[in-house]
């Protein structure tokens, strides 16, 4: 007993010191250092290679689904979970810069971020110019359309990070696709904004103050807008130009008319107006029920 004390004190005061001693910290955040996709999905590899290494997946409208959105450099993550996955470290994370209800989770390559214990500060948002903004759109003309798309040169990384099997076994068109080359709707608002404005057509219907359109004919409603006003409802935007070309990209499945196009205000209003009523805000009580647009004036009048 008398040699058994001071071993079993010397055991209780290591235990006590470890205790005590600093911990490191979890990772509890990230943040973006190039460009990074968010997908709705864990599997990275299934979406960009497959089961042959060689394919992208891609439904039957050919589109990746699972891509929600690209996180510019900057971007601030919360950790949620961290997931190894095919040798990749994926985190499920949320994000202030896309804080839009989710079922599936969202996600991130470990690679495109930088890991903190401590919190981070938010991505600057500042507003360009209009005229830089309007120069920015333009430059997109005869982008392709992709889903969750807000990067028109894409991500040439995805290749490295996911590189096809045999080295390079694809078309060009697959190539743009395993690299996200190209915008939605509301991402070629967001990459001509640097991510000043909301990512889905959902925020951005109710985004700056509307315009009072409700009971207008296509003449009187070009006479009131300017350049940058949206021409939204929850699934499509278009921005306008000037008072007579709107500029969008357009999702078209058959092929013919999708990307990033300029067309007249007047024809786009016209077009709109066959299966759409004018509104002054989307939606309100007294239109429940109603397929209706809104124009949402955003930019501040003094840039």
């Amino acid at each position: 007993m008398k040699i058994l004390a001071p071993l079993f004190t010397l055991i209780c005061f290591l235990l006590i010191t470890t205790a005590g001693a600093a911990q490191p910290k979890a990772l509890l955040y990230a943040v973006a250092v190039i460009p990074a996709p968010v997908l709705n999905t864990p599997d990275f590899a299934g979406v960009f290679g497959g089961r042959d290494g060689k394919t992208v997946r891609l439904d039957g409208c050919g589109q990746i689904r699972e891509t929600e959105f690209i996180a510019f450099p900057g971007t601030v993550f919360r950790i949620e979970e961290t997931i190894n996955r095919g040798g990749s470290v994926i985190y499920r994370v949320t994000t202030d810069d896309y804080p839009y209800p989710t079922t599936k989770g969202y996600f991130i390559d470990s690679r495109f971020v930088r890991e903190s214990a401590d919190p981070l500060p938010p991505r600057p948002r500042n507003i360009p110019p209009r005229q830089v903004v309007i120069d920015n759109l333009l430059a997109a003309q005869g982008k392709r359309y992709v889903w969750g798309g807000n990067l028109r040169e894409g991500i040439p990384q995805l290749l490295s990070y996911y590189p096809p099997a045999g080295g390079s076994p694809y078309t060009p068109e697959t190539a743009d696709f395993w690299q996200l080359r190209g915008v939605d709707c509301s991402g070629l608002l967001y990459e001509a904004t640097g991510g000043f404005t909301p990512r889905n057509t959902s925020a951005l219907a109710t985004y700056g103050t509307p315009l009072p359109i409700k009971g207008l004919d296509t003449a009187q409603i070009i006479r009131l807008v300017e350049p940058l006003d949206l021409i939204v409802w929850q699934g499509h935007v278009m921005i306008i130009l000037d008072s007579e070309r709107i500029i969008e990209s357009r999702l078209d499945c058959n092929g013919n008319r999708g990307g990033v196009r300029v067309r007249s205000l007047r024809e786009a209003l016209i077009d709109i107006r066959k299966s759409r009523v004018p509104l002054d805000n989307y939606p309100t009580a007294n239109d429940q029920g109603v397929k209706g647009f809104v124009i949402r004036r955003w930019f501040p009048a003094d840039l």
